[in-house]
């Protein structure tokens, strides 16, 4: 049984690797599990630390359909689960209006399914094939839609008063994010398996750097991880991401450079791709950059 465990474990961290996305033991693990238990997964962390690209690799290492549902205040049934095609059903009711139907043959016929458009959550449950289902940033929800969606990923139904009761053809894999803007209910904790994406230490995130920017230069690779590791050290208001490691990486490439400029004013100039905020860039004064360029020299 262990063998067995340990290859699933492979072949799931092989898939990933594969996928672009380089992901920790403990995350395969958990991984696994979800799937073992057809449970929804939880993923806690900051912005930028790969939380949606894991979805996006899970498909892409699985196989199945990527269906993403984007959270944010104000989100209702209507966008997340399904709505009715009112255009066509007007149009519906106006070619009836000479027919010798009975209300009710022509209300079945205007509610009928080929008028219904699905969205995500109907989408996922109604796929002949088990998708991945990417529920985005799900803190940013009010708490309403949250007790909704915890009764439709309890039973993997849903109610459409005209039609009835749509049931999970197949259980999809669903991922749920959050970057903490709110507390998240016990309820939908418990449904859950639960995993704290953080930063990546210095070998994980250069592994990620080489994994997307292959041809990268050794030394640069090096340098980029490390000055960024200390960024991320300073008291920023929006620490930089993975995403825009990448971007940094891809951007110091793309003009030539081997090893980061030598220059600091040089090199400030090329943080665009890090540094999000203007308070941010206010704090980026001689001695942080010093600290920054110390550590990457040394790296």
């Amino acid at each position: 049984m262990p063998q067995t465990n340990t290859s699933a474990e492979l072949s799931m961290s092989a898939a990933l690797a594969a996928a672009g996305y380089v992901a920790e033991p403990a995350l395969v693990e958990t991984l696994e599990m979800m799937a073992l238990l057809s449970r929804p997964l939880l993923l806690e962390g900051e912005a930028g630390v790969g939380k949606t690209r894991l979805a996006g690799a899970l498909a892409k290492a699985t196989g199945a359909e990527l269906i993403r549902l984007q959270c944010y205040e104000g989100l209702d049934v209507d966008t997340a689960v399904y709505e009715w095609n009112y255009p066509r059903q007007l149009l519906a009711i106006k070619l009836q209006e000479t027919s010798s139907q009975s209300l009710r043959e022509k209300e079945e016929a205007i509610f009928g399914e080929r008028y219904l458009l699905p969205r995500p959550l109907l989408k996922a449950i109604s796929a002949d094939t088990a998708p991945v289902l990417l529920i985005d940033e799900i803190d940013r929800a009010d708490e309403a839609f949250e007790a909704y969606l915890l009764e439709v990923l309890s039973d993997y139904q849903v109610s459409i008063p005209e039609i009835g009761t749509v049931t999970a053809r197949t259980i999809p894999a669903v991922v749920l994010t959050s970057n903490g803007t709110r507390e998240l209910s016990d309820a939908l904790r418990r449904r859950c398996l639960y995993y704290y994406l953080d930063y990546p230490d210095l070998a994980k995130e250069l592994a990620i750097l080489r994994t997307h920017l292959p041809g990268i230069d050794r030394v640069l690779a090096r340098q980029i991880v490390a000055f960024v590791q200390q960024l991320r050290e300073e008291e920023l208001r929006k620490r930089p991401g993975v995403a825009e490691t990448l971007d940094w990486a891809a951007a110091l490439v793309g003009r030539g450079w081997h090893t980061l400029p030598p220059d600091l004013e040089q090199l400030r100039n090329s943080l665009a791709c890090l540094i999000k905020t203007r308070d941010d860039q206010l704090q980026l004064d001689r001695a942080v950059m010093e600290r920054a360029q110390a550590r990457a020299r040394s790296a």
